[in-house]
């Protein structure tokens, strides 16, 4: 079992210098906890603006600072390029849409892999 990801769950990058907060914008009406329950939608730069500095050299302006840099690994700040959380909850819906959950993993455009590190909802669990 897995626990549902809600407003506020910090989540990390694997080339992000920090963690981020993941603000709920799919939906304002279903609650865990007291806090919006997320679903599989929240995973876009409004949802997750930034994990700091990113080392990526796939990222376009890491590569052109690399570059410049005369091939020394150059970070810039992360702006992060993402659609949707994969898999979410098979089971559980918010809102008509899968919840998200503490086992879903979103990549960036720039081959990031972004997981979710702790969520307030840790007494819950679903599918």
């Amino acid at each position: 079992m897995a626990n549902p990801a809600v407003q506020t769950a910090l989540c990390s990058c694997a080339f992000g210098t920090t963690p981020a907060s993941l603000t709920v914008t799919s939906q304002q009406t279903v609650f865990i906890g007291g806090m919006p329950a997320a679903t599989i939608l929240d995973g876009t730069p409004s949802n997750l603006p930034t994990f700091g500095t990113c080392s990526n050299p796939s990222n376009p302006a890491v590569a052109a600072a690399t570059a410049a840099a005369m091939g020394v690994l150059t970070p810039q700040p992360c702006l992060p390029v993402c659609v949707s959380w994969a898999p979410g909850s098979s089971t559980v819906t918010v809102c008509k849409r899968p919840a998200l959950n503490s086992t879903s993993n979103l990549t960036c455009v720039y081959g990031g892999m972004i997981r979710i590190n702790f969520t307030p909802a840790m007494q819950v669990n679903i599918p």
